[in-house]
Protein backbone atom coordinates (compact mmCIF):
# COMPACT_ATOMS: atom_id res chain seq x y z
CA UNK A 1 0.00 0.00 0.00
CA UNK A 2 1.38 3.40 -0.93
CA UNK A 3 1.06 5.77 1.99
CA UNK A 4 3.45 8.61 1.21
CA UNK A 5 4.92 8.22 4.66
CA UNK A 6 8.40 7.58 3.25
CA UNK A 7 8.77 11.31 2.66
CA UNK A 8 7.95 12.14 6.28
CA UNK A 9 10.02 9.70 8.31
CA UNK A 10 9.43 9.95 12.06
CA UNK A 11 12.61 10.01 14.12
CA UNK A 12 13.08 8.96 17.72
CA UNK A 13 14.03 12.51 18.70
CA UNK A 14 10.97 14.06 17.00
CA UNK A 15 8.55 11.67 18.63
CA UNK A 16 10.04 12.05 22.13
CA UNK A 17 9.78 15.81 21.74
CA UNK A 18 6.09 15.36 21.01
CA UNK A 19 4.97 12.87 23.59
CA UNK A 20 7.86 12.46 26.04
CA UNK A 21 9.84 9.38 26.88
CA UNK A 22 7.48 6.44 26.93
CA UNK A 23 7.22 3.83 29.61
CA UNK A 24 7.67 1.27 26.88
CA UNK A 25 11.04 2.72 25.96
CA UNK A 26 12.06 2.68 29.61
CA UNK A 27 10.98 -0.93 29.74
CA UNK A 28 13.42 -1.70 26.93
CA UNK A 29 16.28 -0.01 28.72
CA UNK A 30 15.58 -1.86 31.96
CA UNK A 31 16.10 -5.28 30.40
CA UNK A 32 19.11 -4.56 28.20
CA UNK A 33 22.05 -6.84 29.06
CA UNK A 34 25.48 -5.28 29.61
CA UNK A 35 27.54 -7.73 27.57
CA UNK A 36 26.64 -8.16 23.94
CA UNK A 37 27.64 -11.05 21.72
CA UNK A 38 26.19 -11.88 18.30
CA UNK A 39 23.80 -14.81 18.52
CA UNK A 40 25.00 -17.94 16.76
CA UNK A 41 22.82 -20.38 14.87
CA UNK A 42 22.35 -23.69 16.66
CA UNK A 43 23.23 -27.00 15.01
CA UNK A 44 19.93 -28.83 14.75
CA UNK A 45 17.57 -30.33 12.21
CA UNK A 46 14.83 -27.70 12.40
CA UNK A 47 14.33 -23.93 12.22
CA UNK A 48 13.43 -22.41 15.58
CA UNK A 49 11.31 -19.28 15.92
CA UNK A 50 11.10 -17.52 19.28
CA UNK A 51 7.68 -16.25 20.30
CA UNK A 52 7.35 -14.13 23.48
CA UNK A 53 3.59 -13.81 24.07
CA UNK A 54 1.33 -12.10 26.66
CA UNK A 55 -0.59 -15.31 27.40
CA UNK A 56 -1.64 -14.06 30.86
CA UNK A 57 -1.96 -10.68 32.58
CA UNK A 58 -3.81 -7.47 31.72
CA UNK A 59 -3.10 -7.56 27.97
CA UNK A 60 -3.68 -11.32 27.58
CA UNK A 61 -6.34 -10.57 24.96
CA UNK A 62 -3.48 -9.70 22.60
CA UNK A 63 -2.02 -13.17 23.10
CA UNK A 64 -5.22 -15.19 22.79
CA UNK A 65 -4.76 -16.27 19.18
CA UNK A 66 -1.00 -16.95 19.31
CA UNK A 67 -1.03 -20.70 19.85
CA UNK A 68 -3.78 -21.41 17.32
CA UNK A 69 -2.30 -19.18 14.61
CA UNK A 70 1.22 -20.43 15.22
CA UNK A 71 0.22 -24.09 14.87
CA UNK A 72 -1.85 -23.40 11.75
CA UNK A 73 0.88 -21.40 10.02
CA UNK A 74 3.64 -23.87 10.90
CA UNK A 75 1.55 -26.80 9.67
CA UNK A 76 1.09 -24.98 6.36
CA UNK A 77 4.78 -24.08 6.06
CA UNK A 78 5.86 -27.62 6.91
CA UNK A 79 3.33 -29.31 4.64
CA UNK A 80 5.93 -29.89 1.93
CA UNK A 81 8.67 -30.83 4.37
CA UNK A 82 9.60 -27.35 5.53
CA UNK A 83 12.03 -24.83 4.04
CA UNK A 84 15.15 -25.70 2.05
CA UNK A 85 18.33 -24.54 3.79
CA UNK A 86 21.54 -24.61 1.71
CA UNK A 87 24.01 -25.34 4.51
CA UNK A 88 22.01 -28.42 5.49
CA UNK A 89 21.36 -29.51 1.93
CA UNK A 90 17.74 -30.33 2.72
CA UNK A 91 14.41 -28.99 3.87
CA UNK A 92 14.04 -28.23 7.57
CA UNK A 93 10.71 -28.05 9.39
CA UNK A 94 9.82 -24.89 11.31
CA UNK A 95 9.14 -25.01 15.06
CA UNK A 96 7.95 -22.29 17.45
CA UNK A 97 8.92 -21.85 21.08
CA UNK A 98 6.18 -19.78 22.74
CA UNK A 99 6.81 -18.33 26.20
CA UNK A 100 4.48 -16.27 28.42
CA UNK A 101 5.57 -12.70 29.19
CA UNK A 102 2.73 -12.33 31.73
CA UNK A 103 2.06 -8.92 30.09
CA UNK A 104 5.19 -7.62 31.82
CA UNK A 105 7.76 -5.60 29.79
CA UNK A 106 10.69 -6.69 31.97
CA UNK A 107 9.66 -10.35 31.69
CA UNK A 108 9.29 -9.93 27.92
CA UNK A 109 12.89 -8.76 27.67
CA UNK A 110 14.12 -11.57 29.89
CA UNK A 111 12.30 -14.16 27.79
CA UNK A 112 13.72 -12.71 24.57
CA UNK A 113 17.23 -12.96 26.05
CA UNK A 114 16.64 -16.57 27.06
CA UNK A 115 15.27 -17.53 23.65
CA UNK A 116 18.34 -16.02 22.00
CA UNK A 117 21.09 -17.13 24.41
CA UNK A 118 19.79 -20.49 25.62
CA UNK A 119 17.48 -21.72 22.89
CA UNK A 120 19.51 -20.19 20.04
CA UNK A 121 16.47 -19.14 18.01
CA UNK A 122 17.03 -18.40 14.34
CA UNK A 123 14.36 -15.73 14.18
CA UNK A 124 12.00 -13.91 16.56
CA UNK A 125 8.38 -12.92 16.01
CA UNK A 126 6.44 -10.76 18.48
CA UNK A 127 3.08 -8.99 18.77
CA UNK A 128 0.94 -7.30 21.37
CA UNK A 129 1.35 -3.61 22.36
CA UNK A 130 4.54 -1.73 23.39
CA UNK A 131 4.66 -3.72 26.64
CA UNK A 132 5.68 -6.79 24.63
CA UNK A 133 7.01 -5.57 21.30
CA UNK A 134 9.37 -2.82 22.44
CA UNK A 135 11.44 -4.80 24.96
CA UNK A 136 11.65 -7.83 22.67
CA UNK A 137 12.79 -5.87 19.63
CA UNK A 138 15.24 -4.02 21.87
CA UNK A 139 16.85 -7.30 22.90
CA UNK A 140 16.93 -8.52 19.30
CA UNK A 141 18.77 -5.34 18.34
CA UNK A 142 21.26 -5.87 21.11
CA UNK A 143 21.99 -9.47 20.16
CA UNK A 144 21.65 -9.00 16.38
CA UNK A 145 18.78 -11.42 15.85
CA UNK A 146 16.25 -10.76 13.07
CA UNK A 147 12.77 -9.99 14.40
CA UNK A 148 9.39 -9.45 12.73
CA UNK A 149 6.74 -7.66 14.80
CA UNK A 150 3.13 -6.51 14.53
CA UNK A 151 0.14 -5.32 16.62
CA UNK A 152 2.02 -2.31 17.93
CA UNK A 153 1.41 1.34 16.94
CA UNK A 154 4.42 2.40 14.91
CA UNK A 155 5.16 5.67 16.76
CA UNK A 156 5.42 3.85 20.10
CA UNK A 157 7.95 1.49 18.52
CA UNK A 158 9.98 4.31 16.98
CA UNK A 159 10.79 5.69 20.44
CA UNK A 160 13.77 3.30 20.39
CA UNK A 161 14.72 3.78 16.72
CA UNK A 162 16.84 3.39 14.66
CA UNK A 163 16.46 -0.35 14.10
CA UNK A 164 18.78 -2.62 12.16
CA UNK A 165 17.44 -6.08 13.02
CA UNK A 166 13.76 -5.53 13.81
CA UNK A 167 10.84 -4.85 11.46
CA UNK A 168 7.23 -3.87 12.17
CA UNK A 169 4.03 -3.83 10.15
CA UNK A 170 0.95 -2.10 11.56
CA UNK A 171 -0.57 1.40 11.57
CA UNK A 172 0.59 4.95 12.25
CA UNK A 173 -1.34 7.05 14.78
CA UNK A 174 -2.07 9.81 12.19
CA UNK A 175 -3.63 7.14 9.94
CA UNK A 176 -6.15 6.35 12.69
CA UNK A 177 -7.69 9.79 12.73
CA UNK A 178 -9.22 9.87 9.24
CA UNK A 179 -11.09 6.72 10.31
CA UNK A 180 -12.24 8.40 13.52
CA UNK A 181 -13.48 11.69 12.10
CA UNK A 182 -14.57 9.92 8.92
CA UNK A 183 -17.10 8.01 11.03
CA UNK A 184 -18.05 10.99 13.19
CA UNK A 185 -18.70 13.31 10.29
CA UNK A 186 -21.39 10.99 8.96
CA UNK A 187 -23.52 12.34 11.84
CA UNK A 188 -24.45 15.86 12.88
CA UNK A 189 -22.67 16.85 16.09
CA UNK A 190 -21.47 20.01 17.78
CA UNK A 191 -17.87 18.69 17.42
CA UNK A 192 -17.28 18.84 21.17
CA UNK A 193 -15.10 15.92 22.29
CA UNK A 194 -14.70 14.57 25.81
CA UNK A 195 -11.19 13.11 25.99
CA UNK A 196 -10.66 9.94 28.03
CA UNK A 197 -7.16 8.50 27.80
CA UNK A 198 -5.01 6.26 29.96
CA UNK A 199 -1.81 7.54 31.52
CA UNK A 200 0.42 5.35 29.39
CA UNK A 201 2.23 5.40 26.04
CA UNK A 202 -0.88 4.90 23.93
CA UNK A 203 -2.88 7.47 25.87
CA UNK A 204 -0.20 10.15 25.62
CA UNK A 205 0.14 9.63 21.87
CA UNK A 206 -3.61 9.80 21.23
CA UNK A 207 -4.02 13.01 23.23
CA UNK A 208 -1.15 14.75 21.42
CA UNK A 209 -2.32 13.59 17.99
CA UNK A 210 -5.87 14.74 18.82
CA UNK A 211 -4.62 18.24 19.51
CA UNK A 212 -2.60 18.30 16.30
CA UNK A 213 -5.22 16.76 14.01
CA UNK A 214 -8.71 17.34 15.41
CA UNK A 215 -8.53 20.95 16.60
CA UNK A 216 -7.57 22.25 13.12
CA UNK A 217 -10.66 20.41 11.79
CA UNK A 218 -12.88 22.50 14.07
CA UNK A 219 -13.23 20.12 17.02
CA UNK A 220 -13.19 21.35 20.61
CA UNK A 221 -11.49 18.99 23.06
CA UNK A 222 -12.45 18.83 26.73
CA UNK A 223 -9.37 17.25 28.30
CA UNK A 224 -9.33 16.71 32.07
CA UNK A 225 -6.01 14.89 32.12
CA UNK A 226 -4.72 11.36 31.72
CA UNK A 227 -6.35 8.60 33.76
CA UNK A 228 -4.27 6.22 35.92
CA UNK A 229 -4.93 2.49 35.65
CA UNK A 230 -7.61 1.29 38.04
CA UNK A 231 -9.40 4.64 38.33
CA UNK A 232 -12.85 4.09 39.85
CA UNK A 233 -14.69 7.41 40.00
CA UNK A 234 -15.45 9.26 36.75
CA UNK A 235 -18.18 11.49 38.19
CA UNK A 236 -16.10 14.68 37.85
CA UNK A 237 -15.36 13.84 34.21
CA UNK A 238 -19.01 13.16 33.50
CA UNK A 239 -20.18 16.35 35.24
CA UNK A 240 -17.79 18.41 33.12
CA UNK A 241 -18.77 16.64 29.90
CA UNK A 242 -22.41 17.38 30.61
CA UNK A 243 -21.65 21.03 31.34
CA UNK A 244 -19.60 21.38 28.15
CA UNK A 245 -22.28 19.61 26.08
CA UNK A 246 -19.92 16.88 24.90
CA UNK A 247 -21.41 14.81 22.05
CA UNK A 248 -18.33 12.71 21.19
CA UNK A 249 -16.56 10.61 23.81
CA UNK A 250 -13.11 9.63 22.54
CA UNK A 251 -9.79 8.26 23.73
CA UNK A 252 -7.74 5.18 24.46
CA UNK A 253 -8.17 3.06 27.59
CA UNK A 254 -7.46 -0.45 28.83
CA UNK A 255 -10.68 -2.54 28.79
CA UNK A 256 -11.38 -2.77 32.56
CA UNK A 257 -11.13 1.00 33.02
CA UNK A 258 -13.31 1.71 29.99
CA UNK A 259 -15.94 -0.69 31.33
CA UNK A 260 -16.00 1.21 34.63
CA UNK A 261 -16.21 4.60 32.90
CA UNK A 262 -18.90 3.65 30.37
CA UNK A 263 -21.14 2.09 33.00
CA UNK A 264 -20.87 5.24 35.11
CA UNK A 265 -21.70 7.39 32.07
CA UNK A 266 -25.01 5.55 31.70
CA UNK A 267 -25.73 5.47 35.40
CA UNK A 268 -25.19 9.23 35.72
CA UNK A 269 -27.20 10.05 32.61
CA UNK A 270 -24.40 10.98 30.20
CA UNK A 271 -25.15 9.54 26.75
CA UNK A 272 -23.12 11.07 23.93
CA UNK A 273 -24.08 10.59 20.29
CA UNK A 274 -20.74 8.90 19.61
CA UNK A 275 -18.28 6.91 21.73
CA UNK A 276 -15.05 5.86 20.01
CA UNK A 277 -12.44 4.18 22.16
CA UNK A 278 -9.13 2.71 21.05
CA UNK A 279 -7.80 -0.55 22.55
CA UNK A 280 -10.83 -1.20 24.79
CA UNK A 281 -13.23 -2.34 22.07
CA UNK A 282 -11.10 -4.82 20.11
CA UNK A 283 -12.18 -8.05 21.76
CA UNK A 284 -15.71 -9.50 21.71
CA UNK A 285 -15.24 -10.79 25.26
CA UNK A 286 -14.65 -7.23 26.51
CA UNK A 287 -17.67 -5.98 24.57
CA UNK A 288 -19.93 -8.65 26.08
CA UNK A 289 -18.62 -7.91 29.59
CA UNK A 290 -20.13 -4.39 29.41
CA UNK A 291 -23.53 -6.02 29.86
CA UNK A 292 -27.01 -5.22 28.59
CA UNK A 293 -27.15 -2.90 25.59
CA UNK A 294 -24.10 -0.89 26.62
CA UNK A 295 -22.03 -2.09 23.61
CA UNK A 296 -24.59 -0.77 21.10
CA UNK A 297 -23.05 1.78 18.75
CA UNK A 298 -19.54 1.84 20.21
CA UNK A 299 -16.96 2.51 17.49
CA UNK A 300 -13.28 1.91 16.87
CA UNK A 301 -10.57 1.60 14.26
CA UNK A 302 -10.83 -1.48 12.04
CA UNK A 303 -7.46 -3.04 11.26
CA UNK A 304 -8.56 -6.32 9.72
CA UNK A 305 -11.52 -8.66 9.43
CA UNK A 306 -13.38 -11.24 7.35
CA UNK A 307 -14.49 -8.66 4.77
CA UNK A 308 -10.94 -7.65 3.82
CA UNK A 309 -10.24 -8.79 0.23
CA UNK A 310 -6.82 -10.32 0.88
CA UNK A 311 -5.57 -13.90 0.64
CA UNK A 312 -3.02 -16.12 2.34
CA UNK A 313 0.25 -16.32 0.43
CA UNK A 314 0.77 -19.76 1.96
CA UNK A 315 -2.47 -21.49 0.99
CA UNK A 316 -4.51 -19.04 -1.08
CA UNK A 317 -7.63 -18.84 1.12
CA UNK A 318 -9.27 -15.54 2.05
CA UNK A 319 -9.73 -13.61 5.29
CA UNK A 320 -13.21 -14.98 5.86
CA UNK A 321 -11.96 -18.57 5.84
CA UNK A 322 -9.31 -17.77 8.45
CA UNK A 323 -12.01 -16.25 10.68
CA UNK A 324 -14.48 -19.09 10.02
CA UNK A 325 -11.88 -21.75 10.83
CA UNK A 326 -10.95 -20.00 14.09
CA UNK A 327 -14.61 -19.89 15.12
CA UNK A 328 -15.23 -23.51 14.15
CA UNK A 329 -12.15 -24.85 15.90
CA UNK A 330 -12.17 -22.71 19.06
CA UNK A 331 -15.86 -21.92 19.53
CA UNK A 332 -14.90 -18.24 19.89
CA UNK A 333 -15.76 -15.21 17.80
CA UNK A 334 -13.10 -13.97 15.38
CA UNK A 335 -10.92 -11.06 16.45
CA UNK A 336 -8.91 -8.53 14.48
CA UNK A 337 -5.54 -9.85 15.65
CA UNK A 338 -5.92 -13.14 13.73
CA UNK A 339 -4.86 -11.64 10.43
CA UNK A 340 -1.82 -9.78 11.73
CA UNK A 341 -0.45 -12.78 13.59
CA UNK A 342 -0.94 -15.05 10.60
CA UNK A 343 0.54 -12.42 8.28
CA UNK A 344 3.83 -12.35 10.18
CA UNK A 345 4.30 -16.07 9.54
CA UNK A 346 3.62 -15.46 5.85
CA UNK A 347 6.55 -13.02 5.91
CA UNK A 348 8.71 -15.54 7.78
CA UNK A 349 8.05 -18.22 5.16
CA UNK A 350 8.62 -15.82 2.28
CA UNK A 351 11.92 -14.59 3.72
CA UNK A 352 13.33 -18.03 4.51
CA UNK A 353 12.30 -19.44 1.14
CA UNK A 354 14.09 -16.56 -0.57
CA UNK A 355 17.26 -16.61 1.51
CA UNK A 356 17.65 -20.40 1.95
CA UNK A 357 20.05 -19.99 4.85
CA UNK A 358 20.00 -19.51 8.62
CA UNK A 359 22.69 -16.84 8.50
CA UNK A 360 21.14 -14.10 10.60
CA UNK A 361 22.54 -11.17 8.67
CA UNK A 362 21.26 -12.61 5.38
CA UNK A 363 17.84 -13.20 6.96
CA UNK A 364 17.82 -9.59 8.18
CA UNK A 365 18.70 -8.33 4.71
CA UNK A 366 15.96 -10.47 3.14
CA UNK A 367 13.35 -9.09 5.55
CA UNK A 368 14.38 -5.57 4.55
CA UNK A 369 13.77 -6.50 0.89
CA UNK A 370 10.29 -7.92 1.53
CA UNK A 371 7.75 -6.87 -1.09
CA UNK A 372 4.72 -9.18 -0.95
CA UNK A 373 0.97 -9.55 -0.59
CA UNK A 374 -0.28 -11.09 2.64
CA UNK A 375 -3.60 -11.70 4.35
CA UNK A 376 -3.35 -8.17 5.86
CA UNK A 377 -2.37 -6.48 2.59
CA UNK A 378 0.86 -5.54 0.86
CA UNK A 379 4.01 -5.47 2.98
CA UNK A 380 7.05 -3.47 1.94
CA UNK A 381 9.30 -2.06 4.65
CA UNK A 382 10.67 1.47 4.39
CA UNK A 383 14.06 2.80 5.50
CA UNK A 384 12.89 2.91 9.11
CA UNK A 385 11.96 -0.79 8.98
CA UNK A 386 8.19 -0.41 9.14
CA UNK A 387 5.30 -1.02 6.76
CA UNK A 388 1.82 0.45 7.15
CA UNK A 389 -1.47 -1.36 6.61
CA UNK A 390 -4.89 0.17 5.79
CA UNK A 391 -7.26 1.31 8.54
CA UNK A 392 -11.04 1.57 8.29
CA UNK A 393 -13.68 2.46 10.89
CA UNK A 394 -16.22 0.09 12.45
CA UNK A 395 -19.14 0.05 14.88
CA UNK A 396 -20.52 -2.63 17.20
CA UNK A 397 -24.13 -3.69 16.75
CA UNK A 398 -26.40 -6.63 17.54
CA UNK A 399 -25.21 -9.83 15.90
CA UNK A 400 -26.86 -12.92 14.46
CA UNK A 401 -24.33 -15.68 15.09
CA UNK A 402 -22.73 -13.86 18.02
CA UNK A 403 -24.22 -11.40 20.55
CA UNK A 404 -22.35 -8.47 18.99
CA UNK A 405 -20.87 -7.99 15.54
CA UNK A 406 -18.55 -5.39 14.01
CA UNK A 407 -19.67 -3.69 10.82
CA UNK A 408 -17.44 -1.44 8.74
CA UNK A 409 -18.95 2.04 8.41
CA UNK A 410 -16.03 3.99 6.88
CA UNK A 411 -13.37 2.96 4.38
CA UNK A 412 -12.15 6.36 3.14
CA UNK A 413 -9.39 5.84 0.54
CA UNK A 414 -9.49 2.07 1.02
CA UNK A 415 -12.42 1.36 -1.28
CA UNK A 416 -11.38 -2.27 -1.61
CA UNK A 417 -12.55 -2.79 1.99
CA UNK A 418 -16.36 -3.06 1.76
CA UNK A 419 -18.65 -1.19 4.16
CA UNK A 420 -21.89 -2.43 5.74
CA UNK A 421 -23.81 0.80 6.07
CA UNK A 422 -23.27 4.19 7.68
CA UNK A 423 -22.47 5.29 11.21
CA UNK A 424 -25.45 5.24 13.59
CA UNK A 425 -25.73 7.37 16.74
CA UNK A 426 -25.66 5.61 20.10
CA UNK A 427 -29.31 4.92 20.99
Amino acid sequence: MKTGKEDKEITRRDFIKKVGKSTAALGVASVMPTLVKPARAAKRDYILIGRPNPSTGPIAGFGETAEWVGKRAVDEINKGGGIFIKEYGKKLPVKIKLMDTESNPTKAGEIASRLILKDKVDLMVVYGTPATVNPVTGICERYKVPCIASENPIEMWLTAAPYQWSFLNFGLVPDLFPAYYGMWEQLETNKVIGMLAANDTDGVAIVKASQDILIPRGYKIIDMGLVPYGHKDYSSFISTWKKEKVEILFGNMIPPDWTTAWRQCHRLGFKPKIATMGRSLLFPSDIESLGGNLPMGLSLEYWWGPTHPYKSSLMGYDCKKLCDDWEAETGKQWIQLLGFEYGVFEIVANVLNRVKTLDKKKIRDAIAETDMDTIVGHIKYNKQNYATTPIAGAQWGKGKKWPWDLRVVWNGPHKHIPTQGKMMPIP
